[in-house]
């Protein structure tokens, strides 16, 4: 007897192949990933100076989210979540490093069920190598060159011309340590326009200018993807989705539950099918799962707890969320943070105020990093924008006005004039920490320890979510509330 995803995919193949029936035609994706990009650093999201034309071309010609927010701003976490269509307490894989649990389907596992030819390329941070096909991949590249992102033009060409197909593509840039090329733009750090939370000096300047260099990189290879998506003639039937998967890698970015750390660009390209347009709905790293199976016409797991924006894509004035939820976990020191948007009301709660709210890219690590604990020494950060990652103790709660305050810099949560919001916000958390099984673990995973700069062996402690076993809880928490 022949398998279920046998016959379906042979269902998929006869629509394809009557010539009364051609609409039906299998969609192709391609998920272009990058690593470590705020959205404020692409030209198409306004940087003056960032040179990204083919990421601007294809926001031009696409459809740009200006609200796209990802389930946490930590790399294998915030994968896991895209991949699973689920939040990193419910996936099982919480924290940095973390290793995505078998039994958690993933969207890639539906498509290659009914025929789709899956690949991988660059960074996959979800699973073993050995493992990837146990997550949906039938090939898996390490990638090639500095960015991870050589082969893809190559696999493109390679693949079976008879199936449909989705490409991963997963560039390192802009992950730290730095590397450099030729072939792109090697930026003046007099150029650079320093973010209000950094300090303004010449250690952060070279800093941003080297990180820029790889910010254009990538910008090369996703122009060379779309380039040979047209030259093949797939281009028309193939969405293309750029995104990143957390925050730039400097203080009070990656990690951290401001927009500079957990808002993504988010475009989505499918040439007939979208109006080039901006829209301002909110979406969130969990509903990509739920939307691509919804594009090709397959049913999504019970365990995804995201929803399809496939509304959005039609009409960018549709709403099909109106609040998103995220989370920091566990990231190289130990955290504990929730945070809930709603309207232009952003609540973050700090479960652990007794900590310093660090990461590798928070501290001494980095040239930018290095210069803001030196100025810090020295008394001479602003306290208003600049002295963040030193609170200790830090706020419990913040609150924050992102229409007003996009840097996230006046917390306004013991302004009594905002006493509703922040009661109305903190509610709505209650619940989806509630209904989604999330919990502050007792015990935590302890901070990275070095001696004399070499790693130490890392002992893990309880995950948040494990004592209410939210990795069998599939409820997604509010998606659409009143205002």
């Amino acid at each position: 007897m022949k398998s279920p995803s046998f016959i379906v995919f042979a269902l998929v193949c006869l629509l394809y192949t009557a010539p009364a029936l051609q609409a039906v035609e299998p969609p192709n994706f391609v998920l272009l990933i990058v690593d470590d990009v705020s959205p404020e650093d692409l030209g198409c999201y306004g940087c003056a100076h960032a040179e990204t034309p083919h990421i601007d071309k294809l926001a031009k010609d696409g459809l740009r989210f200006a609200n796209a927010y990802l389930a946490t701003s930590s790399c294998s976490p915030s994968r896991c979540a895209i991949i699973t269509g689920r939040y990193p307490h419910n996936h099982g894989a919480p924290e940095l490093h973390t290793t995505l649990p078998l039994d958690q389907p993933t969207f890639v596992q539906s498509l290659r069920d009914v025929g789709y030819h899956t690949v991988i390329s660059g960074k996959n941070h979800m699973s073993d190598k050995k493992k990837a096909a146990d997550i949906g991949f039938a090939v898996e590249s390490p990638g090639k060159g500095p960015g991870k992102q050589e082969d893809w033009v190559e696999l493109l060409r390679s693949r079976p011309k008879n199936r449909p197909f989705f490409f991963w593509f997963a560039s390192s840039d802009a992950h730290r340590g730095w590397n450099w090329d030729d072939e792109n733009l090697v930026y003046n750090p007099d150029d650079i326009e320093v973010p209000p939370y950094l300090f303004d000096g010449p250690k952060t300047r070279q800093d941003l200018a080297d990180y820029f260099h790889e910010v254009s990189r990538m910008d090369t290879y996703v122009g060379r993807v779309r380039d040979e998506l047209e030259r093949q003639g797939v281009e028309d039937n193939t969405w293309i989705i750029f995104m990143a998967d957390n925050g730039r890698a400097f203080p009070r970015s990656k990690t951290r539950l401001y927009d500079s750390g957990i808002k993504t660009p988010f475009i989505v390209y499918a040439p007939g099918r979208i109006k080039p347009e901006v829209t301002d709905s909110l979406v969130s790293s969990i509903d990509i799962s739920a939307t691509l199976l919804d594009l090709a016409g397959i049913e999504k797991p019970a365990t995804v707890q995201g929803i399809s924006f496939a509304p959005v894509l039609r009409d960018p004035a549709a709403i099909t969320r109106n609040v998103v939820f995220a989370e920091h976990n566990w990231h190289v020191n130990s955290a504990h943070e929730r945070m809930v948007r709603h309207g232009d009301w952003v609540y973050i709660r700090n479960s652990f105020p007794h900590l310093q709210s660090l990461a590798q890219e928070q501290d001494r690590s980095y040239p930018a990093g290095e210069e803001l604990w030196n100025m810090e020494d020295a008394g001479k950060l602003d306290p208003a924008s600049q002295r963040d990652i030193f609170l200790v103790p830090r706020p419990a709660d913040e609150l924050y006005h992102v229409g007003r305050d996009p840097n996230q810099l006046t917390n306004l949560a013991a302004n009594p004039e905002y006493r509703d919001q922040l009661k109305s916000l903190k509610t709505l958390l209650d619940r989806w920490i509630k209904e989604t099984g999330d919990s502050i673990p007792k015990n935590p995973t302890p901070d990275r320890v070095y001696i004399d700069g070499v790693k130490q062996p890392q002992a893990r402690g309880e995950r948040p979510g494990e004592s209410q076993n939210a990795t069998t809880v599939n409820a997604p928490g509010p998606v659409l509330v009143d205002p």
